[in-house]
Formats: C-alpha cells, structure tokens, sequence
C-alpha cells in the first residue's frame, strides 16, 4: 500500500485574528507624512477627499517606502489573537526583536494539555515517529509534575512553616512550581495562544523576512493570515509590500550550508569553546566601557549644570542610583527612560555570554532593550550529544532526575532518527524540550539593564534568569562597584527609598526578607 500523502499545513493550523486596529491606516500613514511638510494637521480625510487626493496620495505612499521614510507606517497598529503556534516559532520569529507586545499564556501556571502540540508537515512515518515522541514528552511533563510535588512541599514548609503545602490555597502555589520545573521535558513545539501588537512597519518586516530561520514554514503561514487580515480592512495598506526574501537567499542559510551541510563538526567545537569561555558560569561579562562609571558621574553633572568641584563622581552616581535619594527607582511604573536624571544610565555599557535554557530564554528575550543575538538552533544541535538545562530542582529529587535523563537521551535519539528518514532540521528540532541549552551574546546598557535586574532578582522571577541575573551583579561589582552597590531586587529599592510595604508582590511574597540580604547572600531553591 502507498504511503499517504503529506500533509501541507501545521496541524492543527495556526489560528490568526485581527482584533484591533487603527482607521484607515493607509490614509493615515500618508497624512502624517504629508503633515510634515505642511502649516496644518492633514488628516486622513484630507488625503482621501476627491480623485485628485487619492491619486496625490498613492504617489506620496510609493515615494516614501521606496526612499525608506518608513516611520510613516509605525502610526497604525494591528493586535492580533495568535493560537496554535509553536513555542519556537514565537521565541525564534515574534519575540527575536524590540518592535512588539505581546501577552502569552503562561507554562508556569497553567497546566498543559497533551494535545497542545504543532505537527508539522511529514510523511505518514515520521509523522507517526513525530507524534509518538511528542505524547512520550507530555506523559514525561506529567510524571515530573507529580513527582516534584513532595519536593516542592518540603522547600515550600521550610520557606512558610505556618502554611500546610498540601491544603488551599497553598496547594495551588505548590502545584504551579511542580509544573513550572518540568515543563523543561515539554517539547518546543508545544502551543501557545497570546495576543501580539505591532505596528504596519514590523508586519511589513515580517512579511520580508518570514522565510528566515528558524521556522519559515509556519512563518509563512502566519504571517500570511495576518497580512490577510489587515488586507480585509484596508488593502491599499498591504499593497507595496515586498516579497518575501527566499530562505536560500539569505546570508545566515548560505553560512549555515557552508559550515554545517556535511559535518557536525563545527557545532560540537563551537560548543566546547563556547562552554569553556563561560567557565562554569551561566552568565559571564565579556565586555564593558573601560570609563563607565566616570562617564556616568560626568553625565549627571552635565544634566544638572555643576561643575567637578561641586559634585564629586561618588556623589553623582550617588544621586542616581541611590533610592533614598532618587525616588523614580522605587516607582512601581518604570520611568527611567523618561526622566532627565535616569537616562545618564544609558551611557554604561555591558556585553555576556549566557547558556541557558530555552524555556528561561524565551522569558529573558521579553527584556526587548537588552537584546541578545539569539542562534541559528539547528546549528548548535548535534544528534548523539544530548544538551539541555537540569533545573536545581530535578536534581535534588533522584527520582526526576532519572526520569528527565532518560527522556532526555530518548528524545535525541528519536531526533537523529527522524533526520535520518529525511525530515527537515526545521521539523525535527520541533521537539527539542525546553530544556534545550541556548548559547548567545546579550548586550544592554545600564538604564535597561537596571530595570532587568530589578525584575529578575526578584525571587519569584523565574529561577534560571533569576541565577543568571545574581551572577551577572556580582560581576558587575568587580567592575564598577558604585553602581553595583545599589543594584538588587525590588524589595530592596523599596526598602532604600523607604517605600511601603517594601515587597510589591502581594500574596506572591516569597518568604524571604530579601532586603536585609547582599547579593552575595542570595540563595533560593523555589
């Protein structure tokens, strides 16, 4: 009997609604253009009167795409409902820029359900393969829940003696954690729904480039039903969009083809010398401004207009980063790029090199000031060298840990076989677990990188970027210690500024008196 055929589309198919918009964004991009070189406001109506307007208003639109004067597109806004997309397809494509919004369920607090996974495209074979081991991964997800919990019981009695861990509303929070740890088994092609906003300029954007790596055929799909969307309110909009550029025309395919098409090779030595030059850290400064904190203390007397003898560098970066004397850094609404003190912050710069996993990446990557140049995956996959994240509490529950391991080297088994009946990398490294270890550089500058640490030192922060945040501190005060001085979690800022109650999180109080703490003494199992 003849193989069926292959399907050709994701099942199920991703699912794209438009929910919100600007009024005739066409109109308007062409106004605010026209604006500029006008006494008066031109309104969309404006350009839109008679003939005459219109046909003055296609000439403008074309001129001003295909001379680059693009922030006219930026105005108009698209919110669109997104479900049944991949993981990866939002960490690799969505999320890999600063140009967006987006609000996505979470696989810390809700359960996922075994049916909540992209298929791509395959064969009967391996689409039999694929499926298999996806359900393995979910019954996995399931066990590790249920065997963390005892753990997750202990740690979280120890944290609130007053609390039993197994009645409500305590269970709950002890559930969510269990869960929390071992999505790190759930592959990376597990669905997510969220809402997603950007502007006419970045749908543009994602038109040109959704053949790109690492997911172009769902990619492709997805930005097609968005561009359809928008068409269905506004097709002069869409009309000037450029073809998409083929995968093989662009630079990283032809350097992947280069470097990978016939070996491993190359992958497993960047690993290990990528591995050695973090020298067992999760985060490691790679590079900073040699004069950062004098440049920093310069920029703050040049905003207030005092010369060096009235304001030493100790005490402007003093008046900057000290809470008891700089209350915008308490402020719950983050107002330090607005304000003409705090922006001195931009001008300290610092660059590392981060391995963690995917799952705690596509967390880190929503810091879209501080980006990172995130990898081409498949080429740091290598089919016989299993590479994921073991989370603390995996390890101290021996029985998890057992299990992750061996689901872990079933699982790139079960890779390498697919890509031996021929699927695609895109495909097979679908089910790549969460835990999969992402290799890259993250740059940002202090102002950004000061709202990230704030954040992230926070020990409800998700443990791996809470980890890697600590680390990168510690580093920071070998360098520039006047500024790391006053770098710590939310409480701690709180507490400086004399702002109560010093912890802002509510019930989610993690139990520890975290502002009495150094960094150095920060320590956390849950």
């Amino acid at each position: 009997m003849a193989d069926a055929p292959c399907p050709t589309l994701f099942s199920p198919e991703p699912s794209v609604r438009l929910v919100n918009t600007f009024q005739n964004p066409y109109d308007n991009a062409v106004a605010t253009a026209r604006t500029c070189y006008s006494p008066t406001v031109v309104t969309a109506a404006d350009v839109a009167r008679d003939e005459k307007s219109r046909a003055q208003r296609d000439a403008i639109a074309a001129s001003v795409y295909k001379a680059g004067h693009h922030t006219t597109l930026q105005h108009a806004h698209f919110q669109f409902v997104l479900e049944n997309v991949s993981r990866q397809f939002i960490w690799s494509f969505l999320h890999s820029h600063p140009y967006y919004n987006s609000e996505q369920v979470s696989q810390r607090y809700v359960t996922v359900s075994p049916e909540r996974v992209a298929v791509p495209p395959l064969p009967e074979a391996a689409r039999t393969l694929y499926s298999e081991t996806a359900a393995a991964l979910m019954g996995a997800y399931q066990k590790l829940t249920e065997w963390l919990t005892p753990t997750v019981q202990k740690e979280y009695g120890r944290l609130f003696p007053l609390r039993k861990p197994t009645e409500k509303p305590w269970a709950r929070s002890v559930q969510r954690k269990a869960q929390e740890i071992a999505r790190y088994v759930l592959p990376v092609a597990t669905h997510a729904h969220l809402y997603h906003t950007i502007s006419g300029l970045t749908l543009h954007r994602y038109h040109r480039l959704c053949e790109s790596f690492d997911t172009p055929w769902e990619q492709r799909a997805v930005v097609k039903k968005m561009i359809e969307a928008v068409r269905a309110i506004d097709p002069l909009f869409v009309e000037r969009m450029e073809d998409p550029l083929p995968l093989d025309k662009t630079p990283e395919f032809q350097a992947h083809r280069e470097f990978h098409g016939q070996s491993t090779k190359p992958s497993r030595e960047f690993i290990q010398e990528f591995d050695h030059r973090l020298a067992g850290h999760v985060s490691k400064l790679v590079d900073h401004k040699a004069h950062g904190e004098a440049v920093l203390a310069q920029s703050v007397r040049t905003v207030l207009g005092v010369p060096k003898s009235a304001l030493s560098d100790d005490d402007a970066i003093d008046r900057v980063l000290n809470p008891a004397r700089n209350p915008y850094l308490s402020e719950a609404l983050n107002l330090t790029a607005h304000a003409k003190l705090t922006r001195t912050l931009s001008h300290m710069h610092f660059t590392f090199a981060k391995k963690i996993s995917h799952t705690a990446d596509s967390q880190d990557q929503r810091h879209r000031t501080t980006p990172g140049s995130r990898p081409i995956l498949s080429g740091h996959f290598v089919p016989d060298r299993p590479d994921v994240i073991t989370p603390g509490l995996i390890e101290m529950t021996p029985t998890a840990l057992e299990l992750y391991e061996e689901t872990v080297e079933g699982l790139w088994g079960r890779i390498t076989r697919l890509l031996n009946m021929g699927v695609a990398e895109e495909f097979a490294l679908y089910l790549l677990p969460n835990a999969v270890a992402v290799r890259f550089e993250e740059s940002g500058d202090l102002l950004n990188l000061h709202h990230k640490w704030t954040k992230r030192l926070c020990y409800t922060a998700q443990e791996e970027i809470w980890r890697a945040s600590k680390e990168e501190v510690e580093q920071i005060a070998r360098v520039a210690p006047r500024v790391a001085r006053y770098l710590g979690a939310p409480c701690t800022l709180r507490a400086a500024a004399g702002a109560r109650p010093f912890c802002p999180e509510g019930d989610r109080f993690c139990g520890v008196l975290v502002w009495k703490k150094s960094i150095e003494e920060y320590q956390r199992t849950l």
